[in-house]
């Protein structure tokens, strides 16, 4: 039993894989999505620092870097905390590795592939179970169809199963070092990992005592930075998130002002059109009972005027015939030639002579 430092610090991380190409070796082939004919024979490091050509442009240091036997080169990156900016970071130092390749009239057919291989100590994609993400240019609509030139590898520590990938022994001894080996802990490592050469040398290059009282100063100020790191993200997710409450309720606020007027508006519209048309009718009930009574009164009046001119009228003739029936009789004359006269039957003409007392 022995007390180790932890694989994915910095410092033992790099001393493991940027100082021991027989282990890096053995690490890249075991979690590089290589064909049988494709695996490293012999590498060699290349300077960890992408130093530009042009004294402007950004400067980036990276874990380890590593070019093999193919010409192909590898950059290595062990990442405590997830940021989007991570990514971001390793497309541009491999692209940057990648067109740095090639000096003044060589042709592009000399270019060969970078990859890079991020470790991930945190879930960044949580809409999958899968831990081990392979990236690469494709054609869209035939996924066969590739461009050579970058690839990615991105492993998220959190979410692997020693069952994951069992058919390659090697990588799951390698990601099962990474995840069990802990900080300065009393620990005996599984006996599986202690009978892998390569993973008891890495486990013994993580033994405390063989790192000087400075080097575990640096060791120590490693994991400071990272809980600073957590607790600044953290902080400013915390102050996003109330920042976005605050913000979501002014919205809803607003949102609920603005929709209560419309619907008021439109509450007070239906609202004032059926009063409005309750109060229009019984005004207009009202005010066409006094128009009709009046236009009433008017037509009665004149109706009446003329029925009663008419009545008047008939009764004028009916006594003037009377008078001519009396006066035409007082002169001797016969009823017949008086019904004549008067357009008066005989009946009529006798009872106006019978009424008068003339017979």
């Amino acid at each position: 039993m022995g007390r180790y430092l932890d694989p994915k610090n910095d410092l033992p991380f790099k001393r493991i894989f940027g100082e021991h190409p027989e282990l890096l070796k053995s690490f890249l082939n075991a979690v590089m999505p290589f064909e049988k004919n494709q695996y490293i024979e012999s590498l060699e490091y290349l300077p960890p620092e992408l130093v530009p050509e042009n004294p402007a442009k950004k400067n980036s240091i990276v874990d380890v870097r590593c070019k093999d036997n193919y010409k192909r080169q590898f950059i290595v990156e062990m990442q405590m905390l997830w940021s989007n900016a991570f990514s971001n970071r390793m497309v541009f130092n491999a692209s940057k590795a990648y067109v740095r390749q090639l000096n003044v009239n060589e042709e592009f057919e000399l270019l060969q592939p970078v990859y890079g291989l991020g470790i991930i100590n945190e879930i960044f994609d949580k809409e999958t179970p899968e831990y081990y993400h392979h990236y690469k240019t494709i054609n869209c609509n035939n996924n066969k169809d590739t461009i050579k030139g970058l690839e990615f590898v991105m492993i998220e520590l959190p979410k692997f199963k020693p069952a994951s990938i069992a058919e390659k022994k090697m990588a799951v001894l390698w990601l099962r070092f990474l995840r069990e080996i802990e900080d300065n802990k009393y620990l005996e490592p599984a006996p599986e990992l202690m009978e892998n050469e390569y993973i008891r040398q890495a486990i013994e290059i993580c033994e405390i005592g063989a790192f000087t009282d400075a080097e575990l100063y640096v060791y120590e100020h490693y994991w400071d930075v990272v809980r600073t790191e957590k607790s600044v993200r953290s902080a400013s997710i915390r102050e996003g998130k109330e920042q976005g409450i605050k913000e979501g309720r002014e919205a809803g606020r607003k949102a609920g002002l603005e929709e209560g007027r419309t619907e008021g508006r439109a509450e007070g519209r239906a609202e004032g059109r059926a009063e409005g048309r309750a109060e229009g009718r019984e005004v207009g009930l009202a005010e066409g009972r006094e128009v009709g009574l009046a236009e009433g009164r008017e037509v009665g009046l004149a109706e009446g005027r003329a029925e009663g001119r008419e009545v008047g009228l008939a009764e004028g003739r009916t006594e003037e015939k009377e008078a001519i029936v009396v006066k035409s009789f007082e002169n001797n004359l016969s009823i017949e030639i008086i019904s004549s006269i008067t357009n008066l039957s005989k009946n009529e003409i006798t009872s106006i002579l019978q009424k008068h007392k003339l017979i």
